[in-house]
Parts: C-alpha cells; structure tokens; sequence
C-alpha cells in the first residue's frame, strides 16, 4: 500500500509498505482523507519527543470498514467511519473518573501507533464511529481537532455565558474553537492572528472580528469592537510569550483565559494580578469519549464544514504539504490529504 513515512526532521517520503494485518478486536479501515494536524507540523520539524521516526502519522481521518476482527461485532465491512484516536486503558484513577483524555497510559494514532497517512490503517474497534454517507470525508475528518475545541469552548463558556471571546491563532484550532463558541453563544467573537490572508479566510467563513496582531493596536481595536463590556474568555490556540502575556492583560477581572495552544512551555505569570482580579486560568487537553461524541454529532447536523477555509492535496504531494505549511506559505487554514 501507499504511505507516508515521517523519516527525520523535514523529510516526509512515500513508501510502499506491507497492507496492515488487525487483531482479533480491531478493523482495518481504507482511508478517504486525513487532516494534517499543527502537532504533527512540530512532529515534522522533529521538536516533539513522542514522535520517533519511522513513522506513519495522521489521527483526524475518515474511511471505509474493509476487514473485520474474529471478536467484533458492531461493525461490518463497508461502514462509512472516523475514528477517536485517543486509546484509553479504561482503569486508571483519570479513566475512572471519565478524563479519559489524562489516561496514565494513553495512546494516540499516529504517535504511538501506525497513523493515517496510508492507504490502509488498522485501529481498534471500540475507537470507530460510524457516520452517515452524506457526510463528506472532509468534514468528517474534523471530528478530532473539533472535539478538543468543543472540550476548551464549553469549559470556558460554562463559567463565562453570552461571552466576548477573543481567540488567539487563526489555525484550525482557533477557527474551530471561534465556530464552538457561537455556537454556545458566544455574545462577539475576536480572531486574532499575524497572517493577513489567513484572516482574510477566517472572516469569510464567519468569524466577524478579526485582528493583526503584528500591525495593528490590538486594544485599541478591541475597545472599537467590544466597548465597556471588555472581553470575557480568551482562548490562546497560539500558546506564546506574547499570547499569554497579552491575555493577562486584556482579559477582563473575573474572566477566563483558556490555554490550549502548546507554543513554548514556562511562561512567566503575574500571580498577584491573577489573584487580584480572580482571573481563571485553565487548560485543555484532547476530548473524552463524550466530546468526541457531540462533536461527530455537530458535524452530522451541518453546524460545522471545511468548506471555505480549508484545501485539499494528494497523500503524494505530503512533503510539500508540510514544507509550505512550515514556510507560512498556506493561506488557508487546514490542509487535507487526500487518498481517493
């Protein structure tokens, strides 16, 4: 079969590989398309520990059921599926508690498993969604990146209802998080970002408010948009020294700053200041099962599509994919692969 091999930093080749073999509880999916996700780009770059090369990436994909386990029983060949690529262990103190998404022994598609920039892929049964056949592989394969901003968003918003919302990156993660929070009624929603062309597609695809962080006065433009009221919640999708230093700057006494973006890791914090204003600081880590649930769910009822912010390039073209997202060179803000 047709892969995609990570083989060491900046170099992505095509293999032809030997056709996954399944264990007796999982299924053997041919795949239709696959998400390129901002970890892996780090993955690429060789910055991430977990990922080791040789390896096959891809975790947001969706496909077709084409061989069955001895011992499954609720799926037959044919299904039209994505899949939850976060493999829980199921009896550890997190799993116990339902934050399966903190498992003590977790596992993760395409990390610490054979992924889905391949033809083929082998999964666990218990992983699989089945979707309908009206739902484009496309969009399907959104459900993991909006399942993590659905978990981020509601969180945020639980505290914080009919908020003003400034959200930080104007990736894929950003622009999702945006979506969920109109959805969950969000009163404004503020995109900010240092790319002219990738907010120009984020407003064109809904996201009213948008802001250069890199030529424009960031609050001055948000006393414009929002007024006294201020903002509510952010949602730092970017995770940087000047993200999270901003954000303890604008966000308003008793707000919420969500951290999901995993930029750099120690960041100096005004403690006394966050005590001061009883700001909430919270973070965000993947989905549980029920998120990745709801957010298939979304994705069905037509709430959300990567039509219009988003493009599609062969599995062939996966070098280049990765070099241009590197180099800045890609407007949009997610790029698809495509095996059909």
């Amino acid at each position: 079969m047709k892969t995609l091999v990570w083989t060491g930093p900046n170099t992505m080749k095509v293999e032809e590989t030997e056709r996954p073999s399944i264990q007796t509880d999982e299924v053997l999916i041919q795949v239709e398309a696959v998400g390129i996700c901002g970890s892996e780009i780090e993955g690429f770059l060789g910055h991430n520990s977990l990922r080791i090369p040789p390896l096959v990436m891809g975790h947001e994909f969706c496909g077709r059921v084409v061989e069955v386990g001895e011992e499954v029983e609720t799926l037959t060949a044919g299904r039209k599926v994505t899949v939850n690529p976060l493999i829980n262990c199921g009896v550890c103190d997190r799993c116990r508690k339902g934050t399966e998404n903190l498992c003590d022994n977790r596992q993760i598609i395409g990390i610490n498993r054979s992924g889905a920039f391949a033809e083929y892929v082998a999964v666990p049964a218990s992983a699989v969604h089945v979707i309908s056949e009206t739902l484009d592989p496309f969009t399907a394969s959104l459900a993991e990146p909006l399942a993590c901003c659905l978990r981020a968003a509601r969180r945020a918003m639980a505290i914080q209802p009919f908020a003003n919302v400034l959200i930080y990156g104007a990736g894929t993660i950003g622009l999702l998080s945006g979506f969920v929070s109109q959805i969950l009624g969000a009163n404004k929603v503020i995109m900010v970002d240092i790319n002219d062309e990738r907010l120009k597609t984020v407003q064109g695809s809904g996201i009213d408010y948008v802001i250069n962080s890199k030529t424009e006065d960031v609050e001055g433009k948000l006393k414009k948009i929002v007024g006294e009221k201020g903002i509510d919640i952010i949602i730092d999708a970017a995770g940087f020294l000047p993200t999270r230093t901003q954000a303890m700057q604008l966000v308003n006494s008793g707000g919420v700053i969500m951290n999901v973006g995993l930029g750099i890791d120690e960041t100096p914090i005004p403690v006394n200041q966050q005590i001061r204003s009883e700001t909430t600081l919270l973070g965000s880590f993947c989905y549980t099962k029920q998120d990745f649930y709801d957010a298939v769910q979304l994705l069905e009822e037509g709430k959300i599509s990567h039509e219009g912010w988003s493009e599609v390039r062969p599995l062939e073209e996966g070098q280049e994919a990765f070099t241009d997202l590197v180099n800045g060179e890609v407007i949009n803000s997610k790029i698809f692969l495509s095996l059909k």
